[in-house]
């Protein structure tokens, strides 16, 4: 239905164009995304299969390392595939409802992993700072309230930004957003009406939670360092700290990755669409590419399960 002016009064299709600038070379941008996605889902289904069948890996640590190789795998199959469609297949119409759903689903996971990571942070340090108390601390009770809290916190944090778009904003410019997935700012941005209200909720959103986390973690590791450094023993000091530089890794790229890409969004006004938006694919699908790699070759537990399962499929006889 248009408007006099021009407007469309709330669009049942969206059309989702890609990489603006970059749409003659997309195929091939297809080739390296649709491989992390790949690596991706078996990296981390690998993680899950191993944790669950492996016994003495039912702890604390590695029970919040599956829920995030949950997350990894969740986060990149909802933007991956349809991405991937895009790209190849020319398959650029989205209905407005499905568009709304990806960006919910989208955003909720990405806050999902940043619990997690938060989380995660605790357990190290609850592991390092205060070692026999940590069984008692970390129950199984507590890591089922604490899955749940980070999953509602996501759904519900997120969920006024969808309903904000899809009952207050009636009247857009065009159905046409320039993105390869359906982002919150991306879809606003298409509204004729005043948006103020959805920037200052998604900001708002955002800080509370990156904020919250990173305030968190940023302390957690602080007061391990400060622990580990006064442990008497060498050996020690290189153990413990060996038990996080994993954690350390996944927590920096993630957080990174994410404010280069939302200051870039938001400030980087000067700069091409493009890098906009392969920054924000990125961010998206590198971390669930790295986590289970970085796993894997820094959790002894975990790489020697895995030397295991191959080289017992390359000698079956012993």
């Amino acid at each position: 239905m248009l408007r006099p002016n021009g407007s469309v009064f709330t669009p049942s299709v969206l059309t989702l164009i890609g990489i603006p600038g970059l749409e003659s070379v997309q195929c091939w941008i297809g080739i390296p995304f649709c491989f992390m996605y790949l690596m991706a889902v078996i990296g981390n289904t690998l993680i899950l299969v191993i944790i669950k069948y492996e016994n003495s890996l039912h702890s604390p640590m590695y029970i919040f390392l599956a829920m995030l190789g949950a997350t990894d795998i969740a986060l990149s199959t909802c933007i991956l595939p349809r991405m991937l469609g895009i790209f190849w297949f020319h398959l650029t119409e989205i209905s407005f409802d499905a568009c709304l759903l990806q960006m919910w689903l989208i955003h909720s996971f990405q806050a999902t992993e940043s619990g997690v990571l938060l989380a995660m942070a605790l357990d190290r340090y609850v592991a390092i700072c205060n070692p026999l108390r940590h069984a008692s601390i970390f129950s199984q009770k507590l890591l089922t309230h604490i899955g749940i809290s980070v999953i509602l916190r996501a759904v519900v944090l997120v969920a006024p930004c969808i309903v904000l778009i899809k009952y207050r904003l009636k009247f857009y410019r065009t159905t046409v957003i320039s993105h390869s997935y359906c982002e919150h700012m991306a879809i606003v941005k298409l509204a004729t009406e005043d948006i103020r209200i959805n920037k200052i909720l998604g900001l708002f959103v955002a800080f509370t939670i990156l904020g919250f986390d990173i305030s968190f973690i940023t302390l957690s590791y602080f007061q391990i360092f400060v622990t580990v450094f006064q442990l008497p023993q060498k050996e020690a000091r290189l153990k413990a700290f060996n038990t996080c530089i994993a954690h350390i890794c996944v927590f920096l790229q993630f957080y990174l990755l994410g404010f280069f890409s939302f200051f870039t969004h938001r400030f980087g006004s000067h700069i091409p669409p493009y890098v906009h938006i392969l920054l924000s694919s990125l961010y998206l699908l590198v971390p669930p590419f790295l986590n289970p790699i970085v796993y894997g070759v820094k959790t002894k537990q975990i790489r020697d399960r895995v030397l295991k399962m191959i080289f017992s499929k390359r000698h079956p006889d012993h």
